[in-house]
């Protein structure tokens, strides 16, 4: 198959979080399977290097309400990667979504407008790429929402669509005024049909759920917990009435970054047949944040956003009882400053025991997921999460509340495949519960080196959930249009729980 992978980041060259990750590692996959892909992302600012060194150029000249800009192949990674460069749009100070005080560009309802439409052109019989035609445009996650949208509209022939919900919570959600700026015809300027049109709003979001022949989400519990109204924000009904084009598909890790035998970024390389080793990087972990050469109870670790969503309040909520026990614990992560000025106040008040650093270091985060000995991930929602996978390949125990991903990729201690510790209810009585079972089984060291070595048994690679993704190409290719129509108001359009316009 022949696949255009449309999205915002791509690790390593831009990341925020999981969605960077994934861009990297399943095109990579697929590469691998024999499928030839094509990853196209805005080239921003910092890779304005990459772009002038760049191995092919491609014009796209203006058009319509579209600037004038070009593709450039600048790498080949077993896929090739080509970004959009439109000075205009993304040559910009900060990260791909806002400023360097985090505040969303005003301009992003245009810039992402404009990749989803070189994404939906490249896809069709207007494409510039003579020698290559997508068969499938996969489009990832709101600033990507648009394409399957403008495809429809472009000459034949065209690419079948897929559209991949990273966070439902970030729906891309622009003034009804941005109309003319998007080229949105009228008709789509409703709720109803094929309208994009959300509590008074044009929702990204909305246009791919509308549009894409075939919608996937990152694990199978979060495909069916976005159906209900308590994570849908106000897609769910929507989402209900798509239920048979929606598929969820577990995320995988790339192995070949995320592997202690291999890992060139933490001090001490290990696997399970060598475990004392482990123990290494705990006290180099230890030493490099000031933490005390103790043993004594386990050592918990967060790389996170620091956000209610990832259940920081309920780790707050526990933490005095924590260190109380002699535990320590190291976070790496910035989001809201009140947790990120909470997290500070308690690494001052006890420096032997809490360390906290927020700003982004990927050496950090290896080195803390191969020295700590548990991992916190007390997730309200969680459409898939990586980190609890990292944990468990580096024999690093996670704490996690059933949910989405977390649910699907980690086993309660309690069944004898156990690799973690699950908890169900969204509360910091229930973290407790928890973290008191946590250190019953550290105090038994055969109890928690089984969890281990289960735990590093697990295979989360790419390979298997490639294969899925691919099968779905060929099944898309093969079929016609699977948009429901006639949906009510009050099913797509429910409460809007605290949904994002822009930002991850």
């Amino acid at each position: 198959m022949k696949v255009l992978f449309v999205t915002p980041e791509c690790a390593p060259w831009v990341k925020t979080g999981g969605l960077g990750d994934v861009s990297a590692a399943l095109p990579a996959a697929l590469s691998e399977q024999g499928h030839d892909v094509r990853v196209l992302m805005p080239a921003y600012r910092p890779l304005a290097q990459l772009v002038l060194e760049g191995s092919q150029r491609l014009a796209l000249p203006a058009e319509d309400v579209w600037p004038a800009a070009e593709l450039v192949r600048v790498a080949s990674v077993g896929f090739s990667l080509w970004l959009l460069d439109c000075p205009s749009l993304f040559d910009l100070p900060g990260g791909p979504y806002g400023d360097e005080k985090g505040v969303d560009h005003a301009s992003n309802a245009e810039r992402f407008g404009f990749l989803s439409h070189v994404a939906a052109r490249t896809a069709s019989g207007a494409s510039p790429w003579k020698d290559w035609r997508a068969d499938v445009l996969h489009a990832n996650d709101w600033p990507t929402g648009l394409a399957a949208a403008y495809l429809k509209r472009m000459p034949a022939p065209q690419a079948r669509s897929m559209f991949t919900i990273h966070n439902l919570a970030f729906q891309g959600n622009f003034p009804a005024d941005r109309q003319a700026a998007l080229g949105l015809p009228d008709e789509w300027m409703q709720v109803e049909g094929e309208g994009l049109l959300h509590w008074g709003q044009i929702s990204m979001m909305k246009a791919a759920l509308r549009h894409a022949d075939v919608i996937t989400t990152v694990s199978p519990t979060y495909a069916r917990e976005i159906q209900e109204e308590a994570l849908g924000f106000g897609m769910d009904g929507m989402l209900r009435a798509r239920s048979k084009d929606l598929h969820g598909i577990l995320n995988g890790i790339d192995t070949r970054v995320w592997n202690p035998v291999s890992d060139p970024l933490i001090p001490v390389r290990y696997g399970a047949g060598c475990l004392d080793d482990k123990a290494a990087n705990r006290e180099a972990l230890q030493v490099e944040l000031g933490l005390s050469a103790t043993h004594a109870a386990p050592l918990f670790g967060v790389v996170s956003r620091l956000t209610d969503q990832k259940g920081i309040d309920l780790i707050l909520a526990n933490l005095p009882w924590l260190l109380k026990q002699g535990a320590q614990l190291a976070v790496l992560g910035s989001g809201e400053a009140r947790y990120e000025q909470q997290l500070r106040d308690a690494a001052q008040a006890y420096p032997a025991q809490v360390a906290v650093r927020t700003d982004f270091n990927e050496r950090l985060a290896h080195v803390i997921e191969a020295g700590v000995d548990v991992f916190l991930m007390p997730s309200r929602f969680e459409p898939c999460g990586l980190n609890q996978m990292y944990s468990q390949a580096y024999g690093t125990l996670p704490v996690v509340r059933a949910t989405g991903g977390l649910a699907d990729s980690v086993k309660d201690a309690s069944a004898p495949d156990g690799t973690g510790f699950v908890f169900q209810e969204d509360s910091a009585d229930a973290l407790r519960e928890t973290l008191m079972r946590v250190l019953r089984v550290w105090r038994d060291p055969a109890a928690w080196r089984g969890l281990q070595q289960r735990a590093m048994a697990q295979s989360f690679g790419w390979p298997q959930s490639a294969q899925r993704y691919a099968a779905l190409y060929r099944q898309t290719n093969g079929q016609t249009n699977g948009q429901t129509k006639g949906d009510s108001h009050a099913g797509f359009q429910g409460k809007p729980r605290a949904a994002r316009s822009g930002r991850r």
